[in-house]
């Protein structure tokens, strides 16, 4: 697989960087005009997107969800492992109804995205081989449990076997004051069921340790990620009170945005999946980066 499993996420990988770089978009009303307020939901409210589609992209055929006018400014919502689109359930139709054009696809791997043949919430996030190299302490290491997992052949037989379960336990374990229900989860987990889910997620972990190779043809864009480049663009970070996923601390990666910038932490013990958490903090933030 190649090393697009980026997108897939090099960590369990919230979406909130990716998202929140909404400065490149162009805006609602005037220039001095004040970002709308989101209006409260609760979490969980919406159970199903308003339209799902399908497009030929590259090499591949990408499943996702559309919602809001169609001349909006659009906003590109990318989930992580092991989630899906679901995690912006809530978040897609606050965002359409204020003006926004969300587009919500499943990454390769996952739900209806299929290869026509055979690339952030927590922060600054990059993952790289060169990151892979250098030793953790003891107690970040014993986070990163699964990594280690998948490097062996017991780990991906297991996931095959287990990846519903698997998937259950790490969502319990990253937001562990998250009171899902079955139906949340599964909703979720029916897009595990990809014929490439368990190939591209184990392939992911194994090139973060240098186990297996990437795509040659993304080598120079993998050499420039691993020396950390700096993002220009306006951003705003979030980070949940109650994230039991590894991620730094806010202050390690304050230095990595040059544009205007600002980290929030949301409280009220919200985990690892916040857009699905806290839809309402999330969408907020999506339309306040946009003014900046």
């Amino acid at each position: 697989m190649s090393e697009e499993i980026n997108r897939d996420r090099r960590r369990l990988l919230g979406t909130a960087v990716l998202t929140l770089a909404a400065a490149e978009l162009t805006t609602i009303g005037s220039a001095d005009a004040q970002p709308a307020k989101i209006n409260p939901i609760k979490p969980g409210t919406n159970t199903a997107f308003r339209s799902l589609k399908q497009i030929d992209a590259g090499v591949l055929n990408i499943g996702y969800a559309e919602d809001g006018p169609a001349n909006g400014p659009p906003v590109i919502l990318l989930h992580g492992w092991p989630y899906d689109i679901y995690s912006f359930v809530d978040v897609a139709p606050l965002l359409a109804s204020a003006g926004y054009r969300v587009i919500v696809p499943y990454l390769r791997g996952y739900g209806p995205t299929r290869f026509l043949s055979m690339v952030s919430v927590s922060g600054y996030l990059i993952g790289s081989q060169e990151a892979g190299k250098m030793p953790l302490p003891p107690k970040n290491e014993l986070e990163w449990w699964y990594q280690f997992y998948f490097a062996t052949e017991r780990g991906r037989a297991g996931y095959e076997k287990y990846r519903h379960d698997f998937s259950k336990l790490i969502w319990q374990l990253a937001s562990p004051k998250w009171n899902f229900d079955d139906a949340t989860f599964d909703r979720s987990a029916a897009s595990f069921d990809n014929l490439d889910h368990v190939a591209i997620v184990i392939h992911n972990y194994r090139w973060r340790l240098a186990l297996v190779e990437g795509e040659p043809k993304y080598a120079d864009l993998d050499k420039r990620l691993a020396a950390g480049p700096v993002i220009t663009v306006p951003t705003i970070t979030l980070e949940g009170d109650a994230n039991g996923a590894p991620h730094l601390d806010p202050s390690a990666y304050a230095g990595k945005f040059s544009g205007k910038y600002s980290h929030r932490t949301i409280t009220g013990g919200v985990g690892h999946n916040l857009p699905q958490e806290a839809p309402q903090a999330f969408a907020q933030a999506v339309v306040d980066v946009d003014k900046y």
